[in-house]
C-alpha cells in the first residue's frame, strides 16, 4: 500500500503538500500514468458520474488526474485544490482542455453560488477538521437529483488512517430525507492502484 507519509490526506494538517507535488504522480493511482491503471480510473468514473456532459466539482484535486479523465469524458470541470503547487501542476495537465483550475479549500471551495451536477472527492475528506460540515456544504452546491461521489479508505496497520465506509454512510444519512447511497468496495481492484492492497477502499456515490 501507499506510505501513510505520502497518501493525499495523510499526514493530516502538517503535511506540505506543494513540497510533496513533484512526487505526487509518482504513485500508480495519482499519476495514471500505466494505460492499465488509467483505464480502471476512467471505467469507474463512467459509472460513477452522470452518462451526459455534467458541471463537475472536483475537491482536493491534486495534479489534476481525475479532473484530465472526467474532461475527456465531456464533463465540464471545476477543480479546486489548497496547494499552489498542485494547482499548477493541475494546470499544466490540463492545458488545452475546457476546464477551470482554482486554489481554495476543499470544505469551501471558491465557487461562489454556482452550484454542479455532481461533487468529486478523493482521499479528502478523512482528514478534514468538519467531515459532516463539509458534506452538508458540498450536498448545498448540488443542483437538485445530484451527486457526490467520495472515494476513500483506512489505509495503514499499525496506525491506520481514514474513514470506514460504515462511518462515512452514517454522516451522509442527515443530509437529505431521501438520500440514496451505494458503497462499491475497491480494494480488490488491482488495477485501480497498479499493486494488490489489502486495506479499506471504497467509493460512496450518494444522490440528492
Amino acid at each position: 500500500m501507499k506510505s501513510e507519509n505520502t497518501h493525499r490526506g495523510a499526514g493530516a494538517p502538517e503535511a506540505d503538500w506543494d513540497a510533496l507535488a513533484a512526487g505526487f504522480d509518482d504513485e500508480p493511482d495519482h499519476g495514471l500514468r500505466d494505460p492499465e491503471v488509467r483505464a480502471a480510473w476512467a471505467e469507474r468514473l463512467r459509472a460513477w458520474l452522470p452518462g451526459h456532459p455534467a458541471d463537475l466539482l472536483d475537491l482536493g484535486c491534486g495534479t489534476g488526474s481525475l479532473s484530465l479523465l472526467a474532461v475527456e469524458q465531456g464533463h465540464r470541470v471545476t477543480a479546486v485544490d489548497r496547494s499552489p503547487a498542485m494547482v499548477e501542476r493541475a494546470r499544466a495537465k490540463l492545458a488545452g482542455h475546457t476546464a477551470e483550475i482554482l486554489h481554495g479549500d476543499a470544505a469551501a471551495p471558491p465557487v461562489g453560488e454556482r452550484c454542479f451536477d455532481a461533487v468529486l472527492v478523493r482521499h479528502v475528506l478523512w482528514a478534514l477538521p468538519d467531515p459532516a460540515g463539509a458534506l452538508r456544504h458540498w450536498r448545498d452546491l448540488l443542483r437538485p437529483g445530484g451527486r457526490i461521489v467520495l472515494i476513500e479508505g483506512v489505509w495503514g496497520t499499525l496506525t491506520p488512517v481514514g474513514i470506514p465506509a460504515a462511518r462515512l454512510t452514517a454522516l451522509l444519512e442527515p443530509l437529505a430525507s431521501r438520500v440514496r447511497v451505494r458503497v462499491e468496495r475497491l480494494s480488490g481492484h488491482r488495477a485501480l492502484w497498479g499493486k494488490e492492497v489489502d486495506d479499506e477502499r471504497y467509493a460512496v456515490v450518494a444522490t440528492v
